[in-house]
């Protein structure tokens, strides 16, 4: 126990604390990249789902033209 007493226990707790610190800024900072990609992720397929509505409304719109045009032939 003369060994904790020496003053080993403030360098090693201070080395730890400074260990964990930056291991809890690191996690931090990976959470927020991977929220940010899952974001990112989502805003692209939203976009994509949207470009799929719009060319399915002009498909619509140019059957429909075809079909008047073949009727009124």
């Amino acid at each position: 126990m003369d060994m904790w007493h020496s003053g080993l226990i403030v360098p090693l707790g201070s080395f730890v604390m400074v260990v964990l610190m930056v291991a809890i800024v690191s996690v931090r900072k990976m959470r927020e990249k991977e929220l940010e990609a899952h974001r990112e992720l989502r805003l692209r397929e939203m976009e994509h789902e949207q470009k799929i509505r719009q060319m399915e409304i002009e498909r619509a719109r140019l059957e429909l033209e075809k079909a008047k045009m073949t009727k009124n032939a």
